[in-house]
């Protein structure tokens, strides 16, 4: 005779497996969600600033607005500077139970690459031509893409943390991720809305 006991520890078990099986294909699905939107979001940097002339990469519509140039410059400053903060700050910040991440998630993705609320970039990485030209920022863009593509692929635990964001919410590491692919979103749109000005050189 199967004794009460021995059923429900066996039950227990089951559960227990079913709950870290569903957490693992849930942490995978997000890495490869991620993945995915800093993939195109790279794509779609790289395929926006292909083959300019000189003059399209330094036209500016007004001069206190940004060339194309100087879009690409903040693009890759600003990929080391939000990663840097999630090595240095966010996965050593503590837990921070009770969020709504699916929310906060749906929320970045959404709302960060559009330009109807202008916000000033911080003074790290704002435009000093600290690249030397437009294509070595490309370069830099890239390989910093590639670095973190590789964090997001081999770091466990970016739930596990949250620190304060830009909005005043706390955002885990994965969200700081998906900030970074949605930062060079926004200023992918930054630089066809100059492209899309009149005055914008042909060649």
């Amino acid at each position: 005779m199967i004794r009460k006991s021995s059923v429900a520890l066996a039950l227990v078990c089951a559960l227990l497996f079913a709950f870290t099986v569903r957490a693992q294909d849930r942490t995978q699905a997000d890495k490869d969600k991620a993945l995915a939107y800093l993939e195109s979001t790279k794509n779609d940097v790289l395929d926006a600033t292909k083959n300019l002339s000189t003059a399209q990469w330094n036209f500016k519509a007004a001069p206190d607005r940004w060339s194309i140039a100087e879009c690409m410059e903040h693009i890759a400053a600003a990929e080391d500077y939000i990663r840097g903060a999630v090595e240095s700050g966010v996965m050593k910040a503590p837990a921070v139970p009770g969020r709504d991440i699916a929310a906060i998630d749906a929320g970045i993705i959404a709302n960060v690459p559009e330009r109807k609320n202008k916000v000033q970039a911080p003074e790290a990485i704002k435009p000093t031509n600290r690249f030397g030209s437009p294509q070595a920022a490309i370069d830099h863009f890239v390989e910093s893409r590639a670095t973190t593509e590789n964090f997001l692929k081999t770091t466990p635990g970016l739930r596990d943390h949250a620190a304060d964001s830009p909005t005043g919410q706390k955002w885990d590491a994965y969200e700081f991720i998906l900030l970074i692919a949605a930062h060079s979103e926004r200023h992918t749109n930054q630089i066809k809305e100059v492209k899309a000005d009149p005055n914008y050189p042909k060649s």
